[in-house]
């Protein structure tokens, strides 16, 4: 049998995990009372059939009873029960976002402010976030992308470092990323704006990432990037770090920074220890600003 705890912040995603995980065989009960936590498993175990996979949802609407599930967990590791804990995770910022969007009370705001409400959520999490197998931060993550990770990480029982890297491309001339933790300026190689054909063309395009590559700088520079990338990533995974964005930037953020994110990410995306996934910021914002000016 196996049993995930499916536990995090509110607004974090934990509801779209449990239909997630439903939908890949799980059994998923949502906010059972931890008094129920270990009569609910030894029936579940005692069943004839039995149940090969269960998601229990808990979290913060346990109130007083939280710290309990401290002796749950200790009682179910002497008796080997096979549990994995899964933390879903976000920014403040993204948190308060969604609230704002789902006009949505936070369980511990009250009347007061949600980021408030959100500071005692973190810490009665905190112990939970300690002891969580998985810690998945799900700030920049769409519903699909979610999806994979999930599946990735729990139906494919693929290791995972706790560590999810967005490989992001932007243009210095509409700002760098504000949640960029690595940020790399190529704004020394070939500029295919200046080349009429190529101009309206992005780093996506074969003709495009040819142009970028010539002379061999490109190449060099992306042996050196991952040679670095991969003695950090180690580190950072060591010191808790659970989200990495690497920014990657040109002027516009349309041909450069992209042809080399796609590179790194290629690259990157040959790991299993870790989630990846790429953005490009502004690939269509020349395009948008011409179409509305």
């Amino acid at each position: 049998m196996k049993l995930v705890i499916v536990t995090g912040m509110s607004g974090a995603g934990k509801t779209i995990a449990l239909k997630i995980l439903e939908d890949q065989g799980f059994y998923c009960v949502d906010n059972l009372p931890i008094s129920l936590l270990e009569p609910f498993a030894k029936l579940a175990v005692q069943q004839p059939s039995g149940y090969e996979r269960i998601a229990l949802g808990i979290d913060i609407r346990s109130g007083q009873e939280l710290p309990l599930l401290l002796n749950v967990l200790e009682d179910w590791k002497q008796n080997d029960m096979p549990c994995q804990i899964l933390f879903l995770d976000a920014s403040d910022e993204t948190l308060v976002k969604r609230y704002k969007e789902t006009r949505r009370t936070h369980p511990l705001a009250g009347r007061g402010r949600v980021d408030s409400g959100i500071r005692q959520e973190r810490e009665r999490l905190a112990f939970l976030k300690k002891k969580a197998d998985i810690i998945l931060d799900t700030s920049q993550l769409l519903t699909r992308e979610l999806r994979q990770e999930l599946e990735r990480i729990i139906e494919e029982e693929q290791d995972y470092g706790n560590l999810f890297i967005t490989i992001l491309s932007f243009g210095f001339k509409y700002g760098i990323p504000a949640d960029a933790d690595l940020v790399f300026d190529v704004r020394f190689l070939p500029n295919p704006y200046y080349v009429e054909e190529l101009r309206q063309h992005t780093g996506k395009e074969a003709a495009v990432q040819t142009y970028v590559r010539q002379g061999g700088t490109a190449d060099q520079f992306l042996i050196k990037l991952c040679d670095m990338l991969e003695f950090l990533i180690p580190n950072y995974v060591l010191e808790g770090k659970n989200q990495l964005v690497i920014g990657i930037g040109c002027t516009g953020g349309k041909h450069r920074s992209v042809t080399i994110a796609s590179d790194l990410y290629q690259h990157l995306s040959q790991h299993e220890e870790f989630g990846i996934k790429i953005e490009h910021r502004d690939i269509d914002k020349d395009r948008i600003r011409k179409e509305q000016g």
